[in-house]
């Protein structure tokens, strides 16, 4: 009887080792390490070198109301709240995204952007103000210049002494321009995705609480599993933002209409590299050149290749739930359908160069919803 009791305590203290309970998944020491290094969230967000009023409260407010200003935009109709809904995840809930007219992409989310290096789809702006430039001046999205968005600074009372405080008298248009979207992008870095059920369940392992490892669904316990395991889901959903930040090849099509094409990051480095407000112009205001933190390096050395046309950034993970539809062009309309993806990807439609490293994952429908119930434990 005493060796049966201490058998049972033995099995009890064993957790997670052993599974809790039938179908319970059971993590070996490896995976523990390797579900750890998805954290620990929240983070605290970096500050941006290049934009001096990253981080400053008064920098911070004023991008929050500019953000849900439509007298941005040649009409002022428009804002950057009218495609980025906090409602949608700070995305739109469209295949692809609308402003002054279509574009032919799918709307991103805004959540973690501090950490990024490159942004957009194609990463075409080298610098979170930067990219917030881009849609105010694009045609087809804000349609604004400038020389207007200068001469409202210049006619607001309000506007202009929030903006003179941050960055002295709005005497020149391209300066007015940037600094306005420098306080945008103090107030992006401020959207931080909040802590989900995958967290809890992490920081519960770590720490061996079993009463709170219970409440991690065992759907999702073995969905984390095939994302480690045969999915190699973590070889580019990385950290805890789980995504690399880099571009890739996922078996997309790159075609949007009869004689018409999205080259991707092939685009991207060619328009990073001509942007006049990038990280090598006078805009940026870290001007420690050489120093191991300077970050206009990585567009000093971006390479233009043939193996970038039809790769797009990895987006992370968080939130996917708010996010819908998804991938580069919003053709994919659930969860389900981007793990049926990968699942049945076509191989022929992936580069011949480089590093081949995705495979048809061939799951079944249950490994299937297993893998959903974990991506959807990502989202509060």
């Amino acid at each position: 009887m005493t060796r049966l009791l201490l058998l049972a305590l033995a099995s009890a203290l064993a957790w997670p080792a052993a599974a809790a309970h039938p179908g319970a998944a059971e993590f070996s020491a490896d995976e523990r390490a390797r579900i750890a290094s998805h954290g620990p969230w929240p983070a605290s967000a970096p500050r941006d070198p290049s934009n001096r009023v990253s981080g400053l409260d008064t920098a911070i407010a004023l991008g929050r109301r500019l953000f849900s200003d439509p007298r941005l935009s040649a009409n002022a109709q428009l804002s950057c709240a009218s495609c980025h809904s906090p409602e949608h995840g700070f995305s739109d809930g469209r295949k692809r995204a609308r402003g002054l007219g279509e574009h032919d992409r799918n709307t991103q989310s805004l959540f973690d952007l501090a950490w990024q290096r490159w942004f957009g789809w194609d990463g075409g702006a080298d610098s979170l103000w930067a990219a917030s430039i881009r849609p105010m001046l694009a045609a087809h999205e804000m349609g604004s210049s400038p020389a207007r968005l200068a001469a409202l600074v210049r006619a607001d009372p309000q506007l202009r002494r929030a903006y003179t405080a941050l960055f002295g008298a709005p005497d020149d248009d391209d300066a007015v321009t940037v600094g306005l979207a420098k306080a945008i992008a103090a107030y992006l870095e401020t959207l931080v995705s909040a802590p989900a059920a995958f967290d809890r369940f992490r920081d519960a392992l770590a720490r061996d609480d079993r009463a709170a490892l219970a409440a991690y669904p065992d759907a999702a316990r073995r969905g984390l599993k095939i994302f480690l395991g045969r999915g190699n889901c973590a070889l580019c959903h990385v950290g805890a933002r789980f995504t690399n930040g880099e571009f890739h090849d996922v078996g997309m099509r790159f075609i949007v209409a009869q004689g018409r094409v999205d080259p991707g990051r092939h685009a991207g480095v060619r328009r990073v590299k001509a942007d006049r407000f990038n990280l090598l112009s006078a805009f940026n205001d870290q001007r420690a050149e050489g120093t191991p933190l300077e970050v206009s390096l990585r567009t000093r050395t971006v390479i233009l290749a043939h193996r970038n046309w039809g790769e797009w950034k990895t987006p992370g993970l968080r939130n996917l739930r708010s996010s819908a539809p998804y991938m580069h062009d919003g053709s994919l309309a659930t969860l389900r359908d981007v793990v049926r993806h990968y699942s049945e990807l076509d191989v022929d439609r992936l580069h011949a160069d480089g590093e081949a490293i995705l495979r048809p994952l061939r799951l079944t429908e249950a490994e299937i919803d297993d893998l959903v119930a974990f991506l959807e434990t990502l989202s509060p």
